[in-house]
């Protein structure tokens, strides 16, 4: 068996990195898909002589075995919707090939070869949104995966959309011919959800890290106090995210000079007498209480990778193979629940996070909350000119969209096949939920971003020279991409250019 972690995934699918297969796991494969054939002769085995679902009942020719499998990939083959980006397609191969790795499938060690080579050469098969119930695997999108290996349907190879055939000719790659129980083993498990799911947490991950920056850049242009995040006054807290929070704030403005200390309010003797302190004592609390906003977001994360991983390196499909003791197991390994509860959790704290970057930029744009910068950061002339003003629409609406995809799928089950399926996880469904949260939070943060960046160009000279050195560098990238906005121009595509620019790198 191998192990992958959720690093080793990331440098795969991002950095093109090769995965490595050792000779003992090729082994093991062989071995299993051997003993399967001589175990398979003499009885019933699902999958391999007989129909599936409630067509189990059927027994199978032997001399329609192998038509059977290519009669399932092709009948299930049938996804709506838009086609899965390439990213994520590389990523649902990758979690596929690696459940054939634990050596538990008895599958033919070509399928094994089939999926290398499609990693290996970047062919990323075209694999649809809509048609995954999410248990007896991901049957639908899997079937478009296991469509293209064996030379069918469509692929995209340097963001084109080719006939697989003639990939695979270019390639010099023969189609995949199906053996035993190939086709069923590689549709019935969860790597659809779970590829998808790994891209999610990087993103997911990524976003985090920025709205911790975008937090800590808003409490120091603003002069915010640092007990809030300070050691002390977290540490009582006994979360682990909460704590992160606050040390990663800590490190982010350690050499700032905007943030104040507390006991700066008790200098000044004249204003401790007075009936009404014209500074503010203590800040809105989506600049206040960021380390406990984004703390159970971080552990939230950090639990969800955890089960990633685990269902990454699982045997995830039914019937599964075991070689000591000689025998075969049916039951409900392509049960998604597992990914399917995470991701809703994940869309769940990320659309909070996306709350908590609007709330922010709302505090920024509005002049009688921050009682420092001028109506919606307009550097013109106000009543001619509107700054942020429009923009803000954009983040607040996309936040009300995430507040709506945000509801559970997990518990959405609906009965199909014969009602064979009487209770399934929806797991690829709230997957996809998610990547649409986070990426709509891509945007929301862009516009914060954007707004931070505005507010840092209004402030006056002597207060730019106290911001905190990594403050200093994040207004420096951003302004590569978005210019300090003086005249009314379009800002959807820089918006998006920024967003872009976030997903794929990190801030500090």
């Amino acid at each position: 068996m191998q192990r992958l972690t959720i690093k080793e995934a990331c440098q795969i699918i991002f950095q093109e990195k090769e995965l490595e297969i050792t000779n003992k796991t090729l082994e093991d494969i062989k071995k299993s898909f051997m003993f399967l054939t001589s175990f398979s002769k003499d009885k019933i085995i699902y999958g391999i002589n007989t129909g599936f679902g409630p067509m189990a009942q059927y027994r199978i020719e032997s001399n329609e075995l192998n038509q059977l499998q290519y009669n399932l990939i092709r009948s299930h083959a049938s996804g709506t919707g838009n086609a899965l980006p390439p990213t994520y397609v590389k990523s649902v191969i990758l979690a596929r090939l690696n459940a054939f790795l634990q050596g538990n499938s008895g599958i033919s060690p070509e399928v094994v070869f089939q999926l290398q080579q499609f990693l290996k050469h970047n062919i990323t098969p075209e694999i649809f949104e809509h048609g995954s119930v999410g248990a007896s695997g991901d049957l639908v999108q899997l079937s478009h995966l296991a469509l293209a290996l064996i030379g069918e349907g469509y692929v995209y190879k340097n963001n084109e959309r080719i006939e697989t055939k003639e990939v695979l000719k270019e390639l010099h790659l023969q189609p995949l011919k199906l053996n035993l129980r190939d086709g069923l083993g590689i549709i019935n498990g969860t790597s659809c959800m779970t590829g998808i799911a790994l891209v999610n947490l990087i993103y997911a991950k990524r976003l985090l890290n920025h709205s911790i920056i975008a937090s800590s850049m808003i409490n120091e242009i603003i002069e915010s106090f640092d007990d809030s995040f300070s050691k002390e006054l977290n540490a009582v807290k006994l979360h682990p995210g909460q704590n992160y929070v606050a040390e990663e704030m800590r490190a982010f403005l350690k050499d700032s000079q905007l943030i104040r200390k507390r006991d700066e309010l008790f200098k000044d003797d004249a204003e401790l007498q007075k009936r009404e302190f014209k500074k503010k004592i203590q800040e809105y609390y989506s600049i206040r209480c960021v380390p406990q906003i984004l703390g159970p977001i971080s552990d939230t994360l950090n639990y969800a990778e955890n089960v990633v991983e685990n269902e990454l390196n699982s045997t995830n499909d039914n019937p599964i193979i075991n070689l000591e003791i000689q025998n075969v197991f049916h039951g409900g390994n392509f049960h998604g629940d597992y990914i399917s509860l995470e991701m809703d959790k994940v869309k769940i704290v990320i659309t909070k996070l996306s709350m908590l970057m609007e709330r922010q930029l709302n505090f920024l744009l509005n002049h009688r909350l921050n009682d420092k910068f001028p109506p919606f950061l307009n550097a013109g002339k106000l009543g001619l000119n509107f700054g942020f003003q429009g923009v803000q629409y954009t983040a607040t609406s996309t936040t009300a969209e995430n507040q709506s995809l945000s509801n559970s799928v997990y518990v959405h089950s609906i009965p199909s096949n014969n009602d064979n399926q009487d209770i399934v996880s929806m797991g690829t469904n709230s997957a996809l939920m998610t990547k649409q949260v986070i990426d709509n939070s891509y945007q929301i943060i862009a516009i914060h971003i954007m707004a931070i960046c505005q507010a840092i160009d209004l402030l006056k000279d002597n207060e730019k020279q106290k911001l905190s050195t990594k403050t200093k560098n994040v207004h420096q990238k951003i302004r590569k991409i978005a210019t300090f906005i003086s005249d009314d121009v379009s800002q959807s595509e820089t918006i998006g250019e920024v967003a872009n620019f976030l997903k794929e790198n990190p801030l500090n």
